[in-house]
């Protein structure tokens, strides 16, 4: 499989390096969508495409987000309109239930742990260490930051950003477009659109969207 890496930042070496692990595919270039003068250039070594150029790609390539934000979702809506299809990364050194799902477009990444009957969305990123914990539900477009641990039977709803370090007890929902801070403890549900912090977490910002 040809893949290219949507993004170009810091971040997008990091998503190319831990997909290169997965046997079968072959990095292929990344792709920009905000400075335009940046494709011709290489990065890493590979070609970097200017978004409007990809669908050229769409019959023999697949694609998967490299943005740490859950903004990342106008990059991958961007190139699905071009007819690019998303690939699903899971590096070999994660633990994946057989009986726990990850939808396209995921990026699963080394010493991530997701137990039994969990749901992950499309376009998730599970960095290093993350934990998903049994009957979980992670919606779409979520960002789950190195080791950060979501107990078993919680429902997190869509662009949701889990920091580094946060822990959420069990049987706990966390509305869409929340951020949870690092270190934070959630003890309590946390509504949409909310940034939390503290152990417990208490919520510190409203009407947000992401991170």
């Amino acid at each position: 499989m040809k893949l290219l890496i949507l993004g170009t930042r810091s971040f997008a070496p990091e998503i190319a390096d831990v997909a290169s692990d997965v046997d079968g595919v072959e990095i292929a270039g990344f792709v920009e969508n905000m400075e335009k003068e940046r494709a011709g250039e290489l990065l890493e070594g590979l070609p970097v495409y200017w978004i409007d150029d990809i669908g050229k790609f769409a019959d023999t390539h697949q694609a998967v987000g490299a943005l740490g934000t859950t903004h990342r979702s106008v990059f991958i809506e961007q190139a699905a309109k071009l007819g690019m299809k998303f690939a699903t990364i899971i590096h070999p050194g994660a633990r994946i239930s057989r009986n726990s799902t990850v939808a396209e477009g995921s990026v699963i990444f080394p010493g991530v742990i997701v137990g039994t009957r969990a749901t992950i969305g499309r376009h998730v990123i599970a960095n290093r260490g993350a934990m998903v914990g049994h009957h979980t539900s992670i919606g779409d477009f979520c960002s789950l930051m190195p080791g950060s641990n979501i107990a078993g039977a919680c429902e997190v709803g869509g662009s949701t950003y889990i920091g580094m370090g946060a822990l959420v007890l069990d049987h706990k929902k966390i509305g869409s477009h929340s951020v949870i801070a690092a270190g934070s403890v959630v003890t309590r549900d946390v509504p949409a659109s909310v940034q939390v912090m503290g152990a417990p977490a208490k919520i510190v910002r409203t009407e947000i969207e992401g991170r």
